[in-house]
């Protein structure tokens, strides 16, 4: 390996003499697109995300959460909108405490980043119900998620609601606010053939609708490759640097709304994790091949309070993300990611102005180059061998890349940087009794309760979701 050679994959990497700089929004800031990039006042952007859902934290924590996000080299926080947790009765809506999302958005404001609203309503997110609100379950002739009149009313009304709320707050960036993306529906293109022909007029009609309400700003949807211009479809999973075929027009730009850090626990399941290398690799794989927009998910997952969460998922959510339950940073998860960030946007004005060529190095190794008319230059060298290390000549020199590795050349060549390794160790191990406590659930016996019945009862609907218990 050639001294000085920025190494993304198993090998964690330090930039010298990198400064990354985060703009604030400032009033009326224009949002559009081309094929490169999503563009703010007329400039092309590569932009860092990260998902923080407001409600699974305390508004206490918010400030420090953003905070050690931008510490790590973020320039957008990215969350969803809960629909069942703002209208938990038709009608009647909650927008405090840890509901209160135009305090969040006004935190991410004021820490001088953008924000990223998916409105949904439908989010999945290991949330309950997928955020719909269960009282959708009486409205006579309802179908969710689909062209089904009933359903497209309630949905239309509250991202109308939503809508009108941010615009009323000034937080759209063309109202001189933080927002600078929006999502309709999620992950549809998973369950649309389960609708057969209600499924496709659904997604024709919400990308209308959603662009409608002029929000200023983009709009988006994730693993809907069908996504109606102007809407974007964009890539969710743990290696969309392989995976995703590109936008369905070459004038939409390269968007990844879901990069899983981790995965998320269920009751009953082995804990599965996700290292700080291989989430580099795929990040420096996908900037590699035209993307320009990376969101986290989760960034940082926190706490599924009371009975927020989904079957048989855990109260904890992705922990192991860079910032932990609790908002402490994770290492070195946290830290790997902002090296890459550093190193990454060190090639910004190639990767957003300058053209892509492509140069075969071997059989999985590919160069990824950026050029501009000025000489300026940057450089993406790919191994996608899992297995071994492969040596490769680029510009008359070689580099040994290592196995699932992207090494980062800024002008093509080599920078003066230091290559550092980890360890982790065990600081504390739980397996003696008297560090557990036991927390038992409260079940009422049946001379407690006050409903009698005869025959058998559907649970939901006897329950109306207010309790698990029947």
């Amino acid at each position: 390996m050639e001294k000085g050679m920025l190494v993304l994959g198993l090998v964690a990497i330090m930039v010298v003499g990198v400064v990354v700089v985060v703009e604030s929004s400032v009033e009326g800031e224009e949002v559009s697109y081309d094929g490169r990039s999503l563009i703010i006042n007329g400039q092309r952007k590569l932009l860092f995300s990260a998902s923080i859902h407001y409600p699974r934290s305390t508004p206490e924590m918010w400030g420090s959460l953003i905070g050690k996000a931008k510490e790590g080299g973020i320039d957008v926080i990215q969350t969803y909108v809960l629909w069942n947790l703002h209208e938990p009765e038709k009608g009647q809506y909650d927008f405090s405490g840890r509901a209160d999302i135009v305090r969040f958005i006004k935190e991410i404001q004021a820490h001088g980043l953008y924000a990223s609203l998916r409105i949904g309503p439908f989010i999945e997110a290991e949330w309950n119900y997928g955020g719909l609100p269960f009282w959708l379950h009486d409205v006579p002739g309802i179908v969710y998620r689909c062209d089904n009149e009933p359903f497209k009313v309630h949905m239309q009304n509250f991202t109308t609601k939503i809508v009108n709320m941010m615009k009323s707050e000034n937080l759209y960036a063309l109202q001189g606010g933080p927002i600078i993306l929006s999502q309709i529906e999620n992950e549809y293109e998973m369950v649309e053939h389960a609708f057969h022909e209600k499924g496709p007029p659904y997604v024709r009609w919400a990308a209308q609708m959603a662009v409608a309400l002029q929000t200023g700003v983009p709009w988006m949807m994730c693993k809907q490759y069908d996504a109606p211009d102007p809407v974007i479809n964009t890539c969710n999973g743990m290696k969309c640097g392989v995976s995703f075929l590109g936008p369905n027009s070459p004038n939409k730009p390269w968007l990844w709304t879901e990069n899983w850090t981790t995965w998320y626990r269920a009751y009953g399941k082995e804990p599965e994790t996700r290292s700080a290398q291989d989430i580099a690799f795929q990040v420096a794989l996908f900037v590699a091949r035209n993307g320009t927009f990376v969101n986290y998910y989760m960034y940082h997952g926190g706490t599924n309070f009371g009975r927020t969460t989904s079957a048989f998922t855990t109260t904890s959510y992705y922990d192991d993300a860079p910032l932990d339950e609790y908002g402490f940073i994770r290492l070195p998860k946290w830290g790997h990611l902002k090296q890459l960030h550093e190193a990454i946007k060190s090639c910004s004005n190639p990767i957003l102005f300058g053209t892509q060529f492509t140069l075969s190095l071997g059989q999985q190794q590919m160069g990824y180059i950026y050029q501009r008319n000025s000489g300026e230059c940057a450089a993406f060298l790919v191994n996608q061998d899992d297995t071994k290390s492969v040596a490769v000549i680029f510009h008359n020199s070689s580099y040994e890349l290592g196995p699932s590795s992207v090494s980062i050349l800024p002008g093509c060549k080599n920078v003066n940087v230091k290559n550092n390794t980890r360890l982790i160790t065990t600081g504390k191990k739980f397996n003696e009794s008297e560090m557990w406590q036991e927390f038992i659930d409260i079940i009422p016996t049946f001379a407690d309760t006050s409903m009698r019945s005869k025959t058998l009862l559907e649970h939901m609907n006897t329950t109306k979701d207010m309790s698990d218990y029947l």
